[in-house]
């Protein structure tokens, strides 16, 4: 999917694109902000440097084409809430320009992030999504006003729009201004003054922030969803007081614990049931856990804290950071001073010298700091040669005689007009290059918002271009989905290929099987249950006429509709050896044509093109991926192929088992040796961290993966299968 999030910077903003990212989606970011850093922003599709009331705001969308767009709300970074009326204003007027935006366009999705501040009263029952709200303060009251907007927006456009409001959301800071929720500021406060204060008869329920974004994402995705307003909390009731006690517990033992006086009773904890009964339970992190990982981040990395200050950074580094406007404003002021120590000392030479008596060095010190800096530093040289002229013409004659020779302020004014009269040619120079490089910038800018707008036009020009390029069945068009493939890590390819056929040939019914040895080809991955209606394994040499057909390089079609084999078939060879073979059931007798056979080769060929790239990267890490002297996948190895099974279980591609055989130092070995033996070709053995063994069984289902357990405890080994989802 396209996705347009509109937010600055931050953790919780970047932990969504970490997310999308890994996903798959292409991700926009609209900043909100011309002069946000790029890099600050997590991995993305495109990062736009604009405000929210930008002129050019419908371009974007158009440009982004977004199915998803989201309003970051109230953990937008661009408010920082110091001035709350004026930031009031700005909030509303920035997301109702989103919002039209978004209408403008008309279609796809928009999620607006609220939060529990639009709930200030106390509740004594978890809060859910019907109650009446109570914002208190700006904030609040701004947060809730967006709310309203998105509901007249929904109502009255009957448009796809969702608010989903986060209970007490903290995170694991990487600096001083990551710390804004009450988790993190009770850390901070620990770790600052050795204190830590609460509000008493207070109770919440804090939700961290990677269980938000994975909560937010089932919102993001689902094909449908049932209400307007969803409540995202960990539904864990926990008081201030036991909050501080932990956070003390893991930042300083030795921190005092004070009640704030004077505070009321106040419960706020969302109701988390709406969200569940539709989603499911995404497993929230214990707070426990998070607060320990907090406590380490920000005593390991203290100092950032304490100062707002890169790590990392030597005395004098910290000490010009601090004081660099002062050092580079003195700087000239020393350098005048240190350059009139050799030139008073020349001049007093000079005037006994017949050589150099009528070589005016004061008024060559003058105009190289006029020159150099300017009138401010002229006016100081003029200052420091004349103190320096009196000084030395005082060893000849008195002070008082030396004041009533008129030579003395001819040349005193001398040495002004010139000094300030460069200083000023020069300072009116820099004010025109300063001038001109600010005119160019403003026009630099101004060419990228015409580049940008005109990103339409070009879009436009390019939705032509396919049109004629992306016929019907157009090689083109065959390229540009098969590419697509390219997206999913070399353990995932060949499950995707599969629907990428499905897509192509039209049809809902594709399966792969992968050639283990010259009789055998092992299921790997399918679209349907129709699909899988030969097995996970089949002897291909016994298909008659199909077997010929692909021993022969043909494509095989069952014009005759013979039962036992599907409607039509392909090979993919590498080195003439047979690899694999695509399966088709469920095409209609219009498309079972030489034409689709057709097809269907060069759809084969250019899956082979992924498939090679994917084996050939797997092939380059062999050393890296198994454990040496065996064939178990090492830890990471083994995680990432059974996130790949274990995602594509999920969308119906293929079927797995996971069997879980304990071992220790002793045995493990002879563990080894005895599952691998026991194995599959097309079955997984590896490790997880611990000493525990893994068996992936690809495409078995639990009764299957019965048999491979039995035969694991007959042979003496505790096994036992892995329930879905525990792994």
């Amino acid at each position: 999917m396209n996705i347009l999030i509109a937010g600055g910077a931050g953790t919780f903003l970047n932990n969504i694109l970490i997310k999308l990212h890994k996903e798959g989606h292409k991700v926009s970011v609209l900043t909100g902000n011309r002069f946000a850093d790029k890099d600050a922003y997590q991995k993305n599709f495109e990062v736009y440097k604009f405000q929210y009331d930008a002129s050019c705001l419908n371009e974007i969308f158009e440009s982004v084409s977004p199915d998803v767009t989201i309003f970051m709300g109230a953990f937008d970074t661009n408010f920082e809430w110091k001035n709350e009326e004026a930031d009031s204003v700005k909030y509303t007027a920035s997301l109702a320009n989103i919002l039209m935006g978004y209408a403008m366009r008309g279609k796809g999705r928009f999620i607006y992030l609220s939060s529990h501040e639009v709930f200030g009263d106390n509740h004594d029952a978890d809060i859910t999504e019907n109650l009446m709200t109570s914002p208190d303060g700006f904030r609040a009251q701004s947060i809730y006003q967006g709310e309203q907007m998105c509901e007249n927006y929904r109502s009255n456009r009957d448009m796809d729009i969702v608010t989903v409001r986060f209970d007490h959301l903290y995170c694991i800071p990487e600096k001083r201004a990551d710390i804004k929720d009450v988790v993190t500021s009770m850390c901070l406060e620990a770790l600052e003054e050795k204190t830590i204060h609460y509000a008493k008869s207070t109770f919440l329920s804090p939700l961290y922030e990677n269980d938000g974004v994975e909560a937010l994402y089932r919102i993001i995705s689902c094909a449908k969803h049932n209400a307007d307003v969803y409540h995202v909390s960990a539904s864990n009731q926990i008081s201030e007081e036991e909050l501080a006690n932990l956070v003390r517990d893991n930042m300083n033992p030795e921190c005092d614990v004070i009640s704030t006086p004077g505070t009321s009773a106040y419960r706020c904890v969302l109701s988390n049931r709406l969200y569940e009964s539709e989603f499911g339970n995404p497993r929230f992190m214990d707070l426990a856990t998070i607060v320990k990982r907090i406590a380490t981040t920000m005593k390991k990395k203290a100092y950032v804290f304490l100062t707002d200050e890169e790590t990392g950074l030597s005395f004098t580094q910290r000490l010009k950071k601090k004081l660099g406007w002062f050092i580079s404003t003195m700087i000239p002021f020393l350098e005048n001073v240190i350059i009139f120590i050799p030139c008073f000392m020349f001049y007093n030479r000079a005037a006994e010298s017949s050589y150099f008596a009528r070589l005016d060095i004061y008024l060559l010190y003058v105009l190289l700091f006029a020159i150099v800096y300017g009138q401010q530093q002229a006016t100081l040289s003029a200052l420091l040669a004349v103190a320096g002229y009196f000084f030395r013409n005082t060893y000849e004659q008195t002070g008082f005689r030396l004041l009533l020779d008129s030579n003395t302020y001819v040349w005193v004014a001398q040495l002004f007009i010139v000094g300030l009269s460069v200083g000023y040619l020069r300072d009116q120079i820099i004010k025109l290059r300063k001038e001109n490089e600010e005119e160019k910038e403003f026009l630099k800018q101004q060419i990228e918002d015409i580049q940008v707008i005109n990103s339409t036009n070009v879009r436009v020009k390019d939705v032509l271009e396919t049109q004629v390029v992306n016929q019907t069945d157009s090689v083109g068009k065959i390229y540009g989905i098969t590419s697509s493939l390219d997206q999913y890590s070399p353990e995932e390819v060949l499950f995707y290929a599969a629907r990428t056929v499905s897509e192509l040939m039209k049809t809902e019914d594709v399966a792969i099987y992968q050639v283990s040895n010259a009789d055998y080809a092992r299921l790997f991955s399918s679209t349907s249950a129709k699909s899988r209606v030969l097995g996970n394994s089949v002897r291909y040499t016994e298909m008659g006429d199909c077997y010929e057909a692909l021993r022969n390089r043909r494509v095989y079609i069952n014009r005759k509709m013979d039962g036992r084999y599907p409607l039509m078939a392909n090979a993919i060879f590498e080195n003439d050896e047979m690899q694999m073979i695509v399966m088709l059931w469920g095409l209609s007798w219009e498309n079972m044509t030489l034409g689709e056979a057709n097809k269907l080769v060069i759809i084969s060929a250019l899956i082979q093109n992924a498939v090679l790239r994917a084996n050939r990267y797997i092939l380059a890490l062999e050393d890296q991926r198994y454990e040496e002297g065996t064939k178990m996948l090492e830890k990471d190895s083994f995680r990432t192929l059974l996130d790949a099974f274990l995602k594509a279980e999920k969308e119906d591609l293929t079927e797995c088992s996971v069997i879980r055989v304990k071992t220790d130092q002793s045995n493990r070995a002879d563990v080894i040796g005895i599952i691998e033996k026991s194995l599959r070709t097309s079955d997984y053995l590896g490790n997880l961290g611990g000493s525990e063994v893994y068996a992936l069984l690809s495409n078995t289902t639990e009764e299957g993966a019965t048999f491979v357990l039995n035969r694991f405890l007959e042979k003496g080994l505790e096994a036992a299968i892995v329930e879905e989802g525990t792994i």
